[in-house]
């Protein structure tokens, strides 16, 4: 099983300071909690538009901090302007929160 996550992009990011590297940590464990419940809540209403803007809000930040949910963040996205059905954005939904939980929780302990 890989890391949870990965620093290697907000350390090259924050050029060597800790302390912003401390700062991209913290607002990432303050928005992405709320932002994930947000599209969660989303595909429970079966709302693809309000699904794709939190997923397309997130996948910067999940690249950032290298958690490997890009596909399945993908697949939320295109659910609004493809042929995507309810039951694969539940599937997808549901990776996307077992990694980003498990991040979250690994994240906390830096800071």
């Amino acid at each position: 099983m890989s890391a949870a996550y990965n620093l290697d992009k907000v350390k090259e990011l924050a050029g060597g300071d800790e302390s912003f590297v401390e700062i991209l940590v913290q607002t990432f464990l303050e928005e992405i909690p709320e932002d994930l419940k947000s599209m969660s809540n989303a595909v429970t209403e079966n709302n693809a538009k309000v699904a794709y803007q939190y997923a397309h809000k997130m996948k910067p930040n999940f690249q950032l901090f290298g958690i490997e949910v890009l596909e399945h963040i993908k697949l939320i996205e295109s659910w609004a302007n493809e042929d995507k059905t309810l039951e694969e954005v539940k599937i997808a939904l549901i990776s996307v929160e077992q990694k980003a939980e498990a991040a979250i929780t690994s994240l906390k302990q830096l800071v």
